[in-house]
């Protein structure tokens, strides 16, 4: 594993905790199809999560917030029907939230929650 994909890891890591701990249910974890990957699949009460998380150590190249354009948001659109068809899954509440975690070498982890990105 490379450093890039352990700080991802771990990340994810953070990021399913931080949400469980708020109270949602943690249903899938890296889901893979041809089409690519989902991070986090949660139930938020009666909605479900597509939850795409980013893991930066530092701000230089621009904010976890930053990495997800509008091409990464349709693409996790599809990602979610593909989950929601192969595990015949059928929900009027779906959305997509972002996690955005700065992991710095040293000091606090910030973990931002970014609710409805699309």
């Amino acid at each position: 594993m490379t450093r890039t994909q352990a700080l991802g890891a771990y990340g994810e890591t953070l990021a399913a905790q931080h949400l469980v701990k708020r109270g949602m249910v943690l249903l899938d974890h890296n889901w893979r199809c041809d089409a690519g990957e989902i991070d986090l699949v949660l139930r938020d009460a009666r909605t479900l999560v597509f939850c795409e998380v980013k893991t930066r150590r530092t701000v230089s190249r621009g904010t976890p917030q930053e990495a997800v354009t509008a091409t990464k948001v349709a693409r996790m659109r599809r990602l979610a029907a593909q989950w929601m068809a192969d595990h015949d899954v059928h929900v009027p509440l779906v959305r997509l939230d972002l996690v955005a975690v700065l992991a710095p070498h040293s000091g606090a982890v910030e973990i931002d929650h970014v609710v409805g990105i699309g």
